[in-house]
Formats: structure tokens, sequence, C-alpha cells
């Protein structure tokens, strides 16, 4: 289809905040679907998403291939010259490398370890509704959704989560690539000299653990090899770091806003979950359905491959679409609505499918059962303060992030501050 100056676009901040009727579209009528101002191609329908996902040889995680606009090649420059340059890690590589990564992470991130963080887990929600239950209104995003997820995984990581907001500067700065739809140069430069400042700082925690390990992530990563295996190098580490630190903050943070945004837009939702605790799982499925927090990831095609009669050449940018996936009338009866009752939700490809499903789900969908759990017994009525500002998302071609959240409620009187067991 030849592009057409008016035609919607993927990189219109409007369309990228509220994309659902474009996804149907293109589910219609291309199902695949080559971005005009990129040449990347879009996956947009479920089955088509999952072939792709377990067809690692064909659609690798090793991307290479950059589009107009991408800083990729300024970065790892100055990256190689004052720091460590990207090298593929975890969910930046293929079968068999990815297996040695994943293994690592998997003896930290087990469903026994998020059993035994639960209570943990409750007592941060419930310590962050502490500091603004009786004040009658917070702003949601940077008040709650952010620092739960990131005090947890920076105590997972062995970091400091007072320096939560340090922590979040330097994952955003790390994700700022996505976050423009043409970045400038200056911006870029920018965005390196923060993650800069994070590789050193961690370099210098990577030899801390080395010496005097502790019962951390870090710890466990830096000593994660036998006698007769080579531990994982500096430059592996830091590129571990910035997938554990980037997904612990914005992925959970999203998750957490778009749940509370559902609780205002459909308020019997906080009666019902107050109620009946065991609505919880349901849901946190159908939030993760309903607006994933990962709308897309990359790919790149190592040949040429045909996928739903269109034929994507090699070496080929791949945006696989969790969210259009997730949104799929082929697969879930009536996508646009909201349905706690839905039964099929938890087929959701919200964290991903195959070898490189989520290494973290678990522990997210652990930290969403804990907030929505303080929050609805905490404050009742919660509602919107003012309307939301359009667009409500800042633009993101890979992710949903709020610009704001602000949110009023009234306290029940059994909603008092939280006494730890």
């Amino acid at each position: 289809m030849p592009h057409e100056t008016n035609a919607p676009s993927l990189l219109d901040p409007a369309i990228s905040s509220d994309p659902y009727d474009f996804y149907a579209h293109l589910q219609q009528q291309q199902p695949v679907y080559k971005i005009p101002e990129t040449g990347a191609y879009v996956i947009t329908k479920y089955d088509d998403l999952r072939h792709v996902l377990k067809n690692y040889d064909a659609f690798s995680s090793n991307v290479t291939v950059s589009t107009p606009g991408d800083s990729a090649q300024l970065k790892q420059s100055i990256l190689r010259d004052k720091g460590w340059e990207h090298i593929p890690t975890l969910q930046r590589t293929d079968p068999p490398q990815h297996a040695r990564y994943r293994k690592l992470l998997d003896r930290v991130f087990t469903n026994k370890r998020v059993r035994e963080m639960t209570p943990y887990i409750d007592r941060v929600a419930h310590e962050i509704i502490d500091g603004f239950a009786d004040q009658g209104y917070c702003e949601f995003n940077n008040d709650f959704a952010m620092p739960m997820p990131g005090i947890i995984i920076a105590e997972q990581l062995g970091l400091a989560p007072e320096e939560v907001h340090t922590f979040k500067r330097w994952a955003d700065a790390m994700l700022g690539a996505g976050r423009s739809t043409l970045s400038s140069e200056a911006n870029a430069r920018t965005n390196i000299e923060i993650e800069l400042e994070a590789q050193h700082y961690l370099a210098k925690v990577f030899e801390e653990r080395r010496l005097n390990p502790k019962d951390d992530l870090i710890s466990g990563l830096v000593h994660a090899h036998g006698d007769d295996e080579a531990p994982l190098s500096v430059h592996e580490l830091q590129n571990l770091m910035h997938q554990l630190i980037t997904g612990g903050f914005e992925t959970t943070q999203s998750a957490i806003n778009h749940g509370m945004w559902t609780l205002v837009r459909y308020p019997e939702l906080q009666t019902l979950l107050r109620e009946d605790p065991s609505q919880m799982k349901r849901f946190v499925e159908e939030v993760l359905r309903w607006e994933s927090p990962v709308q897309f990831l990359a790919r790149q095609t190592t040949r040429e491959v045909e996928i739903s009669g269109t034929v994507i050449p090699a070496d080929t940018l791949v945006l696989v679409g969790y969210g259009p996936a997730n949104r799929d009338a082929t697969k879930f009866t009536c996508p646009e609505t909201f349905d706690i009752t839905r039964a099929n939700a938890g087929a959701n490809l919200a964290f991903g499918s195959g070898p490189h499903f989520c290494v973290g789900a678990l522990l997210a969908r652990q930290e969403m059962a804990s907030a929505f759990s303080a929050l609805v017994t905490r404050l009742d009525s919660i509602k919107l303060a003012q309307p939301l500002t359009e667009p409500v998302h800042h633009f993101s071609l890979f992710f949903m992030p709020m610009r704001e959240l602000p949110i009023t409620w009234q306290q029940p009187a059994h909603g008092g501050p939280h006494k730890p067991a």
C-alpha cells in the first residue's frame, strides 16, 4: 500500500497512545504491516506472533539492523570508548547461547522465591500507601506505580532502595531510543551519558560483590560459575543489568498504572476485588491482556520469510506485536471489552512465549496482585482527580508509559496504617 501523507501511523504519538482501532484495522487488512517511515515490519496476529517467537532460527533476537533516526551506532561508539558497549545477552540472544543466561536467572526468579517474597512485597505496597493514604490524593504514577517495583528490583539486585529515583532515571535513559519518533543526537548523547553513569556505578558494585558476596542477585550473577566455567565478564554483567533494571521498572510500573486506570474507569471492580479477593488473579491477567505493558519487541529476519502472505526480506527489523496480539478477535472474543470473567485471559502474550518468556513474569504478577489487594483494601471510591491530558502516554514504539495518573479516594474505616505482621 502506498504511504499517504495523512495515513495513520504508529509514529503518531496520538495513535501510539491509543492504538487499538489501528491494530484492529491492520489485523483485518494488513496483518503483517510495513511501517513506511522506517521499513520495519509489524506482526499483529496472535497465531503469527506465536509462530515468530517459536522460530528463532528465522527471527533472531540478536538485532543488528538499524532504522532512520536510530542512535545505536553513536551509542556503541561512546560506550566502547567510555564504558562497556552492548553485547548480546539473555533476551538479545538465541538458543543455545540464550540458555546459559536463562539458566542463571531461572535459579533466582523461581516460584518458591516469589512465594517466600510475597509477605515482603505486600509490606512494600502497604508502606508506600502509608505515605499518602491520609492525604486523599496522589499522583499514582510517581507516588506508587514507579516506587513499588523499583524498590523491589533494587532490593533483589542488592542496590539501595532509597535510591529508586536514580535507578528510574537510569532505566528511562537506557530506553530512550524507543521514546521519540526520531531521536535527536543531543537527546541520544544525554541518555548515553546517564547510561555511562549507571555502568560505572554498577562496575564498582560487581567488584565489591566479587570480594564480598551477599544474598542478592548481583552476587549470584558475579559468582554464577563452576570451577571449570568462566565467570560472566563485566560486559555480560553490564548488559544483563541493563535488561533487569529496565524490565524491573518500565513494564511493571506500566502494568500497575494501567490496572489502576482500569479501576477508575470501572469502579465496580474496586468493590468486587475488595469483597471477593479470589478474583484478583483474573483481574491481573485481564489487565495484562487488555493494555499490555510491552506493545512490541524487536526481532531480525535471518532469511527471507513469508508470514500471512507477506514476504519479509532477510536482515529486516520485525516488531512482534504483543499489544495487537492480545486484542486479536480470532483469539479473544470482544477483545476491546475488559472482562474479568474472560475464560482465556491467561492465554495473553504480555510476557511473551517460547524461550524468551519473561524471566520476571512470576514476580511481576505477584507485585500486581499485592499492589491491588492493598490498594482496594486501603482506599475506597478511587477516582481520577482530573481528566487525563491527551495523549495519555508518552510516545514509545515498544511500551505504554503513562504521563500521569492523579487520583483521589475516600479512606475506609478499616484502612489505617499498615501494621507489619
